[in-house]
């Protein structure tokens, strides 16, 4: 039980009504959720206005409402507090109740449009090889040591967030590596968290159903940057334009990594095979199982942070070369009769050319690329038709399919991702509206050589239509065919 005074430290108050010496046993944004001495915190969303549920919440227990607009009607024994920003004042609520544990470990926030995961999951994977007790935030799953729980967002809600710190905490764990999402950052869920490093990876086509402009979406994750204090350490991509930008009004101390400019953390491709990629970082020769230009820029960016937290060089090298790649994350694997199938998580124009631009390298000339891919429903529509042609311009023969449709129509979808492939590619392309039928097709028209690449929902084991999640998983269905086809 907190004070409801003592875990209002640091938000910002317009008025308060009632008495703040009141006991907190939980603090809850879904009034569902609301238990005797709650504090309910009621917040206007993208859906839903929390202010609609107070009266409910009091009903159910809660005896403290944090509010942004004041209810007409006040009930007694209740103390409301009316804050500038609901969001904000959940975030910094949260890290009070649960003991600030942000402050109590080493926080590494990664964001940008691609890499996250793959960085985030990578860095836990190092730090646990190198012997530290370790967490991990990912749009995957959330870790406390080996402890896993299940994500549902990139990055999870202020409450959750904290409380998963706290177990950190608990545990004893150093060092903690959280995926930074522009909704994350936009939605305030990060506010209130003492971050040691953030990392930037690249800044690409993504979201613009929410955040409308491409300058709102760099400026929502510069914001990022510009909250780190002046302890904490700023990586950032330089290959990418918006590297810079990210460190302009940054008080961290600022470092780089690249590939083809001068940077403080800098690598170099020697081999690229589907066996692995043979990379110099910083001087320094590594073999390692990953694969792809867009893997030796998130294996430098792990790299320099293990090296900013005083990690050895010929260490941090050494368990580089033992990391496998992340599940969905050019995933790949080879049917018995030489057929390979990557499966990747691309949903992003950038991230599908950079997967397809990585196949195109790896194969031999004669070998074919058979591409399976969709877009999701109710998120931005104008990258549909940059992915369609992007697609098409770079296989061999596609598959325009269903990715999770949510609440559209899936040929719609198909058919806007058409509109965007030149006349001549148009002969490449088919629709088959159920996914696992598109990935049944794939298998038989690949021969010995080809490469499939199935793209879009990677480590996802659903498929969203109509409101449900129905279980799909790529991985499954591949190998599925391909017991069907050797039999």
């Amino acid at each position: 039980m907190k004070i409801v005074k003592n875990i209002l430290n640091k938000v910002a108050i317009n008025s308060v009504v009632g008495n703040v010496n009141v006991a907190v046993a939980n603090v809850v944004f879904d009034s569902r959720k609301v238990i005797k001495n709650s504090m309910f915190v009621a917040q206007k969303g993208l859906v839903f206005n929390g202010h609609k549920f107070i009266n409910k919440a009091i009903e159910l227990g809660a005896t403290s409402i944090v509010c942004e607009e004041l209810p007409s009607n006040l009930i007694a024994n209740v103390v409301y507090v009316q804050v500038a920003n609901s969001n904000s004042a959940l975030a910094i609520i949260a890290a009070n109740f649960y003991n600030n544990p942000s402050s109590k470990l080493k926080l590494i926030g990664i964001t940008g449009t691609n890499g996250k995961t793959t960085i985030a999951t990578l860095l836990y994977e190092l730090f646990k090889k190198a012997g530290f007790k370790v967490g991990l935030f990912s749009t995957v799953k959330i870790l406390v040591n080996d402890k896993e729980f299940k994500a549902t967002h990139t990055t999870p809600d202020s409450i959750a967030i904290n409380y998963y710190l706290n177990k950190m905490v608990e545990k004893e764990v150093s060092f903690c590596f959280m995926e930074v999402s522009s909704h994350g950052i936009h939605q305030k869920r990060t506010e209130g968290l003492l971050f040691d490093t953030g990392v930037f990876t690249n800044l690409t086509h993504d979201h613009l159903d929410y955040h409308k402009t491409f300058k709102e979406y760099r400026d929502v994750k510069k914001s990022f940057f510009d909250a780190l204090p002046k302890s904490a350490n700023a990586l950032v991509n330089t290959d990418d334009k918006n590297g810079l930008v990210m460190l302009q009004n940054t008080k961290a101390k600022k470092y780089t990594y690249a590939l083809k400019t001068m940077a403080d953390f800098k690598a170099k491709i020697i081999e690229n095979r589907f066996s692995g990629l043979l990379l110099s970082i910083n001087n320094q020769e590594v073999w390692t199982h990953l694969v792809g230009e867009f893997n030796a820029y998130n294996l430098t960016a792990i790299y320099g942070v293990a090296k900013l937290f005083g990690l050895e060089s010929i260490k941090i090298l050494t368990i580089i070369s033992q990391l496998n790649s992340v599940k969905g994350r050019f995933q790949y694997l080879t049917s018995k009769n030489g057929i390979v199938v990557v499966i990747d998580y691309a949903h992003t124009p950038d991230a599908l050319k950079n997967v397809l631009q990585t196949i195109q390298n790896l194969k031999n000339k004669n070998n074919q690329i058979i591409t399976v891919v969709g877009c999701g429903g109710d998120r931005d529509k104008a990258k549909r038709p940059v992915m369609g042609r992007i697609a098409s311009q770079l296989s061999s023969q596609v598959i325009f399919t269903s990715d999770n449709p949510r609440s559209e129509n899936p040929q719609t979808i198909i058919d806007e991702m058409e509109a965007g492939v030149e006349q001549i590619n148009l002969k490449k392309v088919v629709h088959i509206l159920e996914r696992s039928q598109a990935i049944k097709m794939a298998s038989k028209l690949a021969v010995k050589g080809d490469i499939i690449l199935i793209a879009g929902k990677g480590h996802e084991t659903y498929q969203e239509i109509k409101g449900i999640r129905n279980h799909f998983d790529d991985y499954e269905e591949i190998t599925k065919n391909f017991k069907a086809i050797a039999s």
